[in-house]
């Protein structure tokens, strides 16, 4: 029967992955005001923000000696019609983006939406079902509006659960005829490691001005993972009355859950399962409803448990979500008593001498196509849940060659490897119902702000420094990914190719 299985199961959603800040530019136009990362040029960076003695409030301060790219991105808000018809020339059948939650409410707490950031995405989705392309969106992906972070303090408060709300409330209603499948908040298990941009939280110490320092406690962050907990049920919650067809799911960066331990020393088997557990604690809660016991022992021994309310457990166990997100890019190497570090590709630990890296330097990320099979597998053992490869992909540096083409062999090479483990996880039982590849277009990086780092199938005419034409030119991936998904992947086993 296995050459029967030389496929993907039919429904499987093809497709790529972006994000309204990395691409849409248009960063203070038709009343959007702005978010968490207009003020970072990239989320590994500090904010640029600056504190006023007068109001006792940080505001924003842009650097002029900055390029925030992604304020211009790729002019995809005036471009979407365009980029997205050289999506569907792939073959597309889904398309993942999110929502900029400052389109719709530009301060997060307005009582009224602006109408013009609501009929954007309404054109925005409409193009995609003409196209054949099914609309999966993102609630919150590190587009917190900043104005909710400098007066509010970000999701450290309860406060931003009813205004979180009243945006989900919104949007919800105006698409619910349009889109289908759902992300509350993207890598928010970032949110220890990023919190700036995971989860619109103020991690610098407002006291000391002239050089900021992380600010928030461990019991400020464990309230903040509390908060966005309850609003991912009560998303979960409206979402179904809203609509019953809806799919709610939650996305995590969980490259992570392929960590290896450097050696079969207890200490670094048991500091490997440690680091994955700390990676997944969203997973159990948004997954499974429930806080799992190690994060309970963390709250006993160092007192700094959140503020649980009356019926706040009981709503985390009721809506759970219906689907589990992620990304994978590769995978780490953990030692006990080195910390590990994350960035936007994932953890960062000891280099694997048996896997190869992505070239060219500085990235170089080690690339581990057996690290996604390990982590579908891992996930569905855990949360027996369907699973959606949400995030995938390799980046290079690029320029157009002699004749005005980019040949990216090693673009292919990696997605052909991932997408073959992915199968065989599919054997193995696991639920993956859909590929998005990040991102299918060039765009701004998320972790770096740099032009050019380049996931793309299509070549955007932007550097550095904010200079091109931005002209879209076709890679020879594109048509190599075109034949996967019209073949529903069956031409990656074809030994011919």
């Amino acid at each position: 029967m296995g050459h029967l299985n030389k496929q993907f199961p039919n429904g499987f959603l093809w497709g790529g992955a972006v994000a309204a800040n990395q691409l849409e530019g248009a960063w203070l136009e038709d009343g959007k005001q702005p978010n968490v990362t207009d003020v970072m040029v990239g989320i590994t960076t500090k904010p640029d923000l600056k504190w006023n003695e007068s109001t006792q409030k940080w505001e924003m301060a842009l650097n002029p000696d900055k390029k925030y790219l992604s304020h211009d991105a790729i002019d995809f808000y005036h471009r979407y019609k365009d980029d997205l018809s050289l999506m569907a020339g792939m073959g597309f059948n889904a398309f993942r983006t999110s929502i900029a939650w400052g389109r719709i409410f530009p301060n997060g707490n307005e009582t009224e939406p602006n109408e013009a950031g609501l009929k954007y995405y309404e054109d925005l989705f409409d193009t995609m079902i003409k196209l054949g392309m099914e609309p999966v969106i993102t609630l919150s992906h590190y587009e917190t509006p900043l104005y909710l972070l400098t007066e509010y303090g970000g999701w450290v408060s309860r406060e931003l659960i009813p205004l979180w709300m009243r945006y989900v409330e919104t949007v919800f209603n105006r698409y619910k005829h349009q889109v289908k499948y759902w992300m509350t908040f993207n890598e928010v298990n970032n949110l220890f490691l990023m919190p700036f941009a995971a989860g619109g939280c103020l991690d610098i110490d407002p006291i000391d001005t002239n050089e900021p320092t992380k600010g928030l406690t461990q019991k400020e962050k464990y309230q903040a993972l509390h908060n966005i907990c309850v609003a991912n049920a009560m998303t979960v919650k409206l979402g179904h009355e809203t609509n019953p067809d809806f799919q709610i799911g939650c996305m995590f960066s969980l490259s992570s859950v392929a960590t290896y331990p450097y050696s079969s020393r207890p200490e670094d088997v048991l500091g490997a399962l440690d680091y994955k557990r700390s990676r997944l604690l969203f997973g159990d809660v948004n997954c499974l409803g429930e806080y799992p016991g190690y994060v309970k022992r963390i709250w006993d021994e160092q007192d700094c448990g959140p503020e649980i309310l009356d019926g706040e457990l009981d709503l985390l166990k009721t809506y759970t979500v219906d689907y589990l997100a992620f990304s994978y890019y590769r995978s780490a190497v953990y030692k006990s008593g080195v910390t590990m570090k994350v960035d936007t590709g994932g953890s960062v630990g000891f280099d694997n001498p048996y896997l190869d890296k992505a070239t060219p330097a500085p990235w170089s990320w080690p690339i581990d196509p057996v690290g996604i099979r390990i982590t579908c597998n891992e996930l569905h053992d855990r949360y027996h849940l369907p699973l959606m490869i949400a995030e995938n992909g390799i980046g290079l540096r690029e320029t157009l060659d002699e004749n005005g083409q980019i040949i990216d062999p090693e673009r292919i090479q990696y997605i052909e490897d991932h997408l073959k483990q992915v199968h065989e996880a599919i054997l193995d039982g696991c639920n993956v119902i859909g590929y998005l590849y990040w991102g299918p277009i060039d765009v701004v990086s998320a972790g770096t702000g740099e032009m050019e780092k380049r996931y793309g199938f299509v070549y955007v005419d932007r550097d550095n420094e904010g200079n091109g034409t931005l002209t879209r030119t076709i890679k020879n991936s594109y048509y190599r990914y075109k034949e996967i998904i019209e073949t529903n992947g069956a031409c990656l086993f074809n030994q011919n190719k």
